[in-house]
């Protein structure tokens, strides 16, 4: 690692190479856009870390952050590590139970507190005895310390240089099943995946990011924090859901990563204004076709796009086509919390449909005997915080991180996706189903927002489906019918693709719409099974004795 610079040194050289660059853009509340350069994120990153530094916590202490993205996010990180502290961030919207749990599991020495929707939830999470600092964006409540405190003591004066396997940072999983666990990164893992991946797109000090999905999310650190330090590009931060299109618009990024339902409310977001059959005509006019795709991405923000990237879940091959139709490439990713979320990634021009992508550079590959997608690469996790065994279990004594999900790789290396190794279910029959794959075919549809594919014990599975804003206003009028009929044909479709041990049943029409906040969806927005099925399971039998091809529940 002695010839590649670590994060610390990286930011430390673009602020040299550019102090007065602008580098972090943060709307604050009355519609005005605070602008740090390059130099002002240092100077302040050094007075928190002197203060940081003054409290003379044992070296290498575990210090929270709790906050949505903010410029202030990004600073308290740099001076944890500035002051030779691992940082520990945890997702915005965590129960107290869950905030309490992950602190006393880190044993977390101090909390920064930043923009949040609902603190005083979260608040009585906090152990006894912990301090908590007051980012400038941070809930009205009284904190032991504020910034403006940390900003009156001095910068420190020295360039701390972090060891390449010093330990960066905690993440804790969002945590689909069980417990969340505590993923431990050096940063030797970070430069590994950030200097490889700005190979791959060729980002650059011109480029421009929206940062939005979750900084304590490994996908968004490695993409927009630790890009930053290593490219110079520009961050700017959104405010808020009701301004995210305002927001994508001032920024107009030139790289753009989300996870699919992002991108599916994008194209909802279309629909709502002109139907998906007008926009379908539109796109095959010879000439008008792409004037029409250049203005949509416009209306979206997404004109100056240059590499547009998804990945956290499967996507659906037919939204790709639409933003290829639209005149935007969006490439899958694949990766984990466990290897910094660097493993496979689709090249420009070289998609192959139904597959994601090639390996990265320097990534190596093998499908177990059992299926399992197995990866090696420098991102790989050191371990599980005070977690040996599962560690153990997650790591193959040669250095391949088990993935958890079953796949195939082509003659070229591409791979592709068949399910997870744990949420294979057995139906009555006795066979085996993957829900993944199915749950894709039906995504697809315009009108199907999320979908959740059961059948454990059941003769045959069901799809439970949420509809979308556009759909639901459908079926509460007087297109109910055109409606029922298009899902219906939908389901015909998709069984005709699957073996008959695999067909459903039929689809629910659930009235929830699954969330963050009731619990159905992980902060990064995939669906919790286990909480799915806990709440609809009592009727699973009912529905099935029905044999109705089409249900709706309320």
């Amino acid at each position: 690692m002695t010839a590649v610079q670590l994060p610390l040194a990286a930011f430390f050289a673009r602020e040299a190479r550019h102090p007065d660059k602008r580098y972090l853009l943060q709307p604050l509340p009355g519609g005005e856009l605070q602008t740090l350069s390059w130099a002002e994120v240092g100077d302040q990153a050094r007075r928190a870390a002197c203060w940081l530094r003054s409290l003379e916590l044992a070296p290498g202490s575990h210090i929270a952050i709790i906050s949505k993205n903010c410029a202030h996010w990004i600073i308290s990180d740099l001076a944890i590590w500035m002051a030779g502290h691992v940082s520990v961030p945890l997702y915005p919207n965590l129960t107290a139970d869950s905030v309490r749990q992950v602190l006393e599991h880190a044993g977390a020495a101090l909390v920064f507190v930043g923009k949040l929707d609902d603190w005083p939830a979260m608040a009585p999470g906090i152990p006894a005895g912990i301090p908590c600092v007051g980012l400038p964006l941070r809930p009205d409540r009284r904190f032991d310390y504020l910034w403006s405190d940390l900003q009156a003591c001095a910068p420190i004066q020295d360039q701390p240089a972090p060891a390449a396997e010093q330990l960066a940072t905690i993440i804790y999983t969002s945590g689909t099943t069980g417990t969340p666990k505590g993923v431990m990164h050096s940063f030797a893992n970070f430069t590994f995946g950030a200097t490889r991946g700005l190979q791959l797109f060729g980002i650059t000090e011109d480029d421009r990011m929206l940062s939005y999905l979750p900084l304590c999310h490994v996908a968004e650190r490695m993409f927009v924090e630790m890009v930053s330090f290593y490219a110079g590009s520009t961050v700017f931060f959104a405010e808020s859901l009701e301004t995210f299109l305002l927001d994508l618009k001032r920024a107009r990024p030139t790289v753009m990563f989300g996870v699919p339902r992002i991108w599916s409310k994008f194209q909802m977001g279309v629909y709502a204004k002109v139907s998906a059959q007008r926009l379908d005509w539109l796109l095959r006019l010879p000439l008008i076709g792409p004037v029409v795709g250049r203005k949509v991405l416009a209306g979206l923000g997404l004109d100056a796009v240059r590499y547009a990237l998804c990945g956290a879940a499967p996507v659906p091959e037919t939204l790709l086509k639409w933003y290829r139709r639209l005149g935007l490439d969006l490439l899958e990713v694949y990766g984990m919390t466990e290897n910094c979320g660097y493993s496979h990634v689709c090249r420009a021009g070289m998609q192959k449909s139904g597959w994601i992508g090639q390996a990265c550079t320097d990534v190596e590959v093998r499908i177990a005997a059992t299926g399992e997608v197995q990866v090696r690469s420098g991102t790989t996790m050191q371990g599980y915080y005070l977690d040996p065994e599962k560690t153990a279990e997650t790591i193959t004594a040669d250095g391949f991180l088990c993935t958890g999900d079953k796949g195939e790789q082509d003659s070229v290396g591409n791979l592709r996706l068949t399910g997870r190794i744990k949420e294979i279910f057995k139906t009555s029959k006795g066979k085996y189903v993957a829900p993944a794959p199915i749950e894709n075919r039906l995504a697809a549809h315009a009108r199907i927002e999320q979908v959740c594919v059961v059948g454990d014990g059941l003769q045959q599975p069901l799809a439970l489906c949420v509809l979308s804003e556009v759909a639901r206003a459908q079926a509460a009028s007087s297109e109910r019918g055109h409606l029922e009929a298009s899902l219906l044909a939908l389901l015909q479709q998709v069984n005709a693709q699957l073996d008959k041990h695999e067909r459903l049943l039929g689809l629910v029409l659930v009235s929830d719409v699954w969330a963050i906040d009731n619990g159905f969806l992980t902060p990064t927005l995939k669906i919790k099974r286990g909480v799915i099925e806990a709440a609809y399971g009592e009727h699973f039998q009912q529905w099935q004795d029905l044999r109705e091809t089409l249900l709706w529940h309320s």
